[in-house]
This record gives C-alpha cells, structure tokens and sequence, in this order.
C-alpha cells in the first residue's frame, strides 16, 4: 500500500513520469487494436519485421539529427513494400521474404550504430525503450499517432473486418484488398514507431500480439476482443511503469512481462479455451460417460 501511495504521489509531481504513463496508455491501446487484426490475418511475422527493420531509420535520423519518427516509418513501410515484391515476384514465399529483409534490415541497423560508436547513440535505448525519457514532443507524437489510427480503423472498420476474414468475398465486391493490406503495413509501421520510446524495438512485437492473443482466448466476438485487448495493453503499460519505477528495473520488459502473464492466465484459465477447464470438462466427460456405462 505504501509503494502504490508513493507511486501516486511521484505520478503528482514528477512530469516525465506523467509522460511515461501517458505514453504507456496510448501505447497500449494502439497496439491492442492493431494487433488483434495482426493476429487475425496471421501476420504476426509481419508485424515482428516491421518493428525490427526500421532500426536504419532510427539509426539515420540520430546521425543526420532529425526525428527518428520519421526515419523509421520511412524504413517501416520500405520494407513492407520490399517483402511484398520479393514474394510476389519471385518464388520465395512471404514467410521466407518476411525473414531476409527484416534480418537484414536489422543487421544494416546494427552495422551503422555500432559503426558508430563514438557518437553517444545509445543503443539499448534504441532496442529496448525508455519510457521515463518521453518528452512533451514524444507525448504528443504519440497522441497524433493514436489519433490516426484510431480513426484510420473507425472509419474503415467494415472493409478491415471483411478482408480479414472472407478475403475472397473482399475481392469479388470490389474490395482493394492489396491497398487494404499495404494500408495496415503502413498503420502498423506507425504504431511500431510510437512504440519505440515506451517497449523499444526489440519488444513492441509483444505489445503487438501477446494483449490481442490474450483477449483472442477469451471470446468469439471482435468488438469484444478489440476492447479487451486495448484493456490488456493499457493495464501491462500502466503496471509495467509502476513495478519499473518502484523496483527499478527496465520499463519495456516489465510491460511486456505483465502482457505476458495475463496471457499465461487466459491460457490456462480461460472458461472457453483455457488449458485448466478444457482438462476439467474431459474428466467429467470421461466420468459421465463411465457412469452411463455402469447403469
């Protein structure tokens, strides 16, 4: 109770740790809401590319002292644009495509920071987030982003929901399904890079997947998952900054960490799909039927 108190008290006075929650919030609800349509079209790979190949973006825009916003959503969508034309013009499949440009996006990230050293880059800072480092201007960049996806999904929710799961019906009403799918590369290159400061690169991809997974074991509705997911985003964000700021550890994996037990939970427990009742209803399966057997 006394840690949660001084949590609160610091959250009152403190404006970087102000931003930090913020962050976290509006991390956690953009990532809950594209993921769950990351997940539904199996393009958790994608989304793991995505957010590993605009390290070269980053690592330009620090060298040349401009946003790295912009670097790595230029990167972001280079390579979406990249996978899909290695695999479309080629006979390389799109998991084999996914897998030698976001590899080797990340090594030529790699390459330049470290070829870099001597200037201050600081690379776990780049890798792994610092969500106590938000600015005012990383806040807002953040909400801008927020903003537009939000209103991006919104406004076109019935063409996302149709294309993901009926993309053969997508195609025959006329649907742009290419455009849709280079749209939500673009959407998910946004939101991997309003990541960066809170999760950092290596781990935005749980942010992406581990709330929408979680929320995918726990209905069959999609209005319902979308909700639940952004709730399991913001609730990992808002514990993860607490248990980061109080034990002082790294802001990023506790978020994450907090994902990834409320997965473990859904996993085991949930009353549908969840490991422990799906046990519990093939026992009682089992006894009833030895019952009726022994009348």
């Amino acid at each position: 109770m006394e840690n949660i108190n001084f949590f609160l008290d610091a959250l009152a006075r403190y404006t970087y740790l102000q931003n930090a929650m913020g962050a976290g919030i509006l991390v956690g609800i953009i990532c809950g809401l594209i993921g769950c349509f990351i997940i539904l079209r199996g393009m958790a790979l994608m989304g793991d590319a995505i957010s590993h190949a605009v390290l070269p973006g980053v690592a330009i825009a620090y060298f040349l002292g401009f946003s790295f916003f912009i670097g790595a959503v230029i990167t972001g969508v280079l390579t979406a644009l990249g996978i899909g034309y290695i695999s479309q013009n080629s006979k390389i499949k799109d998991d084999s495509a996914i897998g030698i440009m976001f590899t080797a996006s990340f090594a030529l990230g790699i390459v330049m920071i470290t070829a870099r050293r001597g200037t201050g880059v600081d690379l776990w800072h780049i890798l792994f987030g610092n969500v106590l480092a938000v600015s005012q201007a990383d806040l807002l960049m953040t909400l801008s982003i927020g903003v537009l996806v939000i209103t991006c999904v919104l406004l076109f929710y019935k063409q996302l929901v149709l294309s993901t799961f009926d993309p053969t019906m997508a195609q025959a009403v006329g649907l742009p399904t290419k455009l849709i799918h280079y749209a939500l590369m673009l959407i998910l290159s946004l939101v991997t890079v309003a990541s960066l400061q809170t999760v950092g690169i290596v781990l935005v991809v749980a942010m992406l997947i581990t709330p929408g997974a979680t929320a995918y074991l726990l209905t069959n509705r999609l209005p319902i998952m979308l909700l639940l997911s952004m709730f399991f985003g913001v609730f990992s964000a808002v514990t993860g900054v607490y248990f980061s700021f109080i034990y002082d550890v790294a802001t990023g994996a506790s978020i994450v960490l907090v994902a990834s037990i409320l997965f473990g939970l859904s996993f085991l427990f949930s009353p549908k799909q969840g490991l422990f009742f799906q046990k519990y209803r093939a026992y009682m399966a089992r006894a009833n039927n030895k019952l009726l057997k022994g009348v």
